[in-house]
């Protein structure tokens, strides 16, 4: 017997759950196929979410241990309940899964989980989870079936002793050395949390800097907030081999450019050098949908395939790999299906590392504004003179804003500081709309506030701060 729908999703991550949670806003008779026991995908079960529970609590431990007393708070000897910050973390995961079923059932959403394969244009195979087979007729189908971890070669994972993103947010004790193979968000991140617990920390990347991707000096700057904080790092430097032991790990490490190895023994060693696109399996080939070199789905400025009624977002396609970039083009593609004229302004799509202090960005770095050959002006404030982060003692940091010389056009922001995740909203917005920085210095903000630094920031654009 096969269902018939106007849509079908697979993967009920956060792009493929928000797109068929809109298409069920709009009336479409639609599917969404998972085949892990709970929706939301990488990020809600082992990634975003629990990952930022982790943070918080770490966080949460280490002010008690070191920072109360500066408030004239004194509290006895502080020990880690380490059983009890995990059982948290799983309960934030699971409350937030079902919320998830929640709305598929408010909007008519039929979750069908089983793993979901491309038969035909209009055709999907399911092999159930319960076992058996469903056949699925659809007018339209998306792609949403996110990424996987990038393995590393000689360096395999047990998620043990050698884990993944996965296994890191699950250790059962603290371990005395954690050493991170990849210095991106995610293990900065992940690193954070253990170093926060009690861990040694040392971050191995291949490049010569962390973060690559980042505006340059911000990147530079939060290296150096780190390694006051006590990561350790070796970079231009890449992993070769590692063997597992009665004691860790020892890896094997030598010049990204070659020379001399050494020994870098660990605990435990996290796998952390990206992802890639999850395309196997889903009959692909065999539709005639075309991939590209890296293997991710290619698609037109509609989020549609080469194949007619195949669409593909988030992770599988082209561009940063962002739980709320899928989900922009999640509600997109979905529109465009019904008629309506909707975009995705990849010029705003905020990205964050929620270290300590975090680190936000929007729009383009320094280095791209430079390599465009377009003439620009940098507006910089550094926190230490804010008000309000004083009075947090939360004066690391700053927030820098690039501009268009020409016509004042804000062209990138980059915040380094305690809310900078939260901040970045307002930068986001703001080039949305096309803002000038004339517009952010222009626009009153509350004293005392963290977000008056994003102001002055836009007034030492013009050279004209008022608190430096």
């Amino acid at each position: 017997m096969t269902d018939s729908f106007d849509l079908v999703i697979i993967g009920g991550g956060p792009g493929g759950y928000v797109a068929a949670i809109r298409a069920g806003q709009l009336g479409l008779k639609v599917a969404c196929i998972e085949k892990s026991e709970r929706l939301g995908g990488t990020c809600l079960n082992i990634g975003c979410i629990p990952s930022k529970a982790m943070l918080q609590s770490s966080e949460k431990f280490e002010e008690t241990a070191h920072a109360l007393a500066a408030h004239g708070v004194k509290v006895g000897s502080v020990e880690l309940d380490l059983p009890t910050m995990l059982a948290r973390k799983d309960k934030v995961v699971l409350d937030l899964t079902k919320g998830v079923e929640f709305l598929f059932n408010k909007n008519k959403v039929t979750w069908i989980k089983g793993a979901g394969r491309i038969t035909a244009p209009g055709q999907v195979h399911v092999d159930l989870s319960g076992g058996g087979a469903q056949e699925l007729a659809t007018k339209n189908i998306i792609i949403a079936t996110g990424s996987e971890v990038i393995p590393l070669p000689g360096v395999d994972v047990d998620e043990k002793t050698i884990v993944s993103s996965t296994g890191a947010l699950s250790l059962a004790s603290v371990p005395k050395h954690f050493v991170v193979i990849g210095g991106g968000y995610i293990g900065l991140e992940l690193g954070s949390v253990w170093r926060r617990l009690g861990a040694a920390v040392t971050v191995v990347e291949f490049l010569d800097r962390i973060t690559p991707t980042m505006d340059s000096e911000t990147g530079k700057q939060l290296q150096r907030l780190l390694q006051r904080q006590g990561f350790a790092f070796k970079l231009s430097t890449k992993v070769t081999a590692a063997k597992q032991g009665p004691d860790g790990v020892t890896l094997t490490l030598e010049p990204a450019a070659g020379g001399a190895t050494e020994e870098l023994k660990a605990d435990v060693v996290l796998v952390a050098i990206g992802r890639r696109p999850f395309t196997e399996g889903l009959g692909l080939a065999e539709a005639g949908v075309a991939l590209d070199e890296r293997k991710r789905v290619h698609v037109d400025g509609h989020f549609q395939t080469n194949v007619p009624g195949i669409y593909a977002i988030g992770d599988v396609i082209a561009g940063p790999m962002l739980a709320h970039k899928a989900e922009e083009e999640g509600v997109v593609v979905v529109e465009h299906i019904v008629g309506q004229k909707s975009h995705v302004n990849y010029d705003a799509i905020p990205a964050i590392i929620y270290t300590h202090p975090e680190v936000a960005s929007v729009g383009r770095t320094e280095e791209e504004v430079k390599a465009a050959g377009i003439e620009y002006k940098v507006g910089k404030f550094p926190f230490t003179a804010n008000a309000r982060a004083r009075t947090n003692a939360e004066t690391d940091g700053f927030v820098k804003i690039i501009a268009d010389a020409k016509t004042d056009q804000v062209l990138g922001v980059h915040i380094i500081g305690a809310e900078a995740g939260t901040m970045i909203a307002e930068a986001t917005l703001a080039m949305e709309y096309g803002a000038s920085s004339e517009d952010i210095a222009r626009t009153c903000h509350a004293h005392p506030t963290v977000s008056e630094a994003m102001r002055e920031a836009a007034l030492a654009v013009d050279g004209r701060t008022l608190n430096i």
